[in-house]
């Protein structure tokens, strides 16, 4: 099964050539001000011209207004939204038609229930995003990139109309594991190449992309 991978929260020059250099097919630019990998417009429109158009731009966003996607998407070339927030299906919805782009909704997972709301954003989206859900004992949770992981064997055996990926607690050591438990064949990694919360390591990058290519 061949893998592909979207490192998230790239945030330097240096992260985004592991980025390329190691193969990747997506790359995540936070736009979400009480994260450590929060980027500004400028920082992100750098980075997002070194990356070439084989590797999709992805902007993370959580619960954005129409002026927040409208000055992102101005100030920065970008494939697709990621919506990383408490948003409802109506509202993605309506950023997809409004802003005309690819729409991705991220769906916290702690259990089986939280797959209930699948279906109703599988019609409104162009991908899917399963992440690990923090429990609420969790002090400073961030919507994502918590470094949690979730049981992977709810998704076995699913399908879904659209395309996703899985998220939450990646590591070099543990993503075939993941794969092959929950079937993915795109995965994605924030925390699990970081030195420390918003500090990419270059080594661990291109050490989770092996990985990956292994499988």
């Amino acid at each position: 099964m061949a893998l592909a991978t979207k490192i998230c929260g790239v945030n330097s020059p240096d992260t985004a050539q592991a980025v390329i250099d190691g193969g990747a097919a997506f790359m995540g630019l936070v736009f979400f001000r009480k994260s450590s990998r929060n980027v500004s417009l400028t920082e992100a429109a750098a980075l997002a011209a070194l990356i070439p158009k084989s590797i999709e731009k992805v902007a993370v966003l959580v619960n954005p207004s129409d002026d927040d996607v409208n000055e992102i998407l101005e100030s920065v070339p970008l494939n697709m939204i990621q919506l990383h927030g408490h948003e409802t299906p109506e509202r993605v919805a309506e950023i997809r038609a409004t802003f005309g782009v690819k729409v991705m909704k991220a769906i916290r997972v702690a259990g089986a229930d939280d797959l209930a709301s699948v279906r109703e954003f599988e019609s409104v989206s162009d991908w899917l995003l399963f992440d690990a859900k923090p429990p609420k004992t969790m002090a400073s949770a961030l919507p994502g990139g918590n470094a949690l992981t979730f049981d992977w064997t709810l998704l076995a055996g699913r399908s879904f109309s659209r395309p996703w990926m899985l998220s939450g607690g990646l590591t070099p050591e543990n993503v075939s594991a993941a794969a092959a438990a929950s079937g993915a064949t795109v995965v994605d990694v924030s925390s699990g190449v970081e030195d420390k919360p918003g500090m990419k390591n270059r080594a661990k990058i291109l050490a989770f992309l092996a990985a990956v290519n292994r499988v």
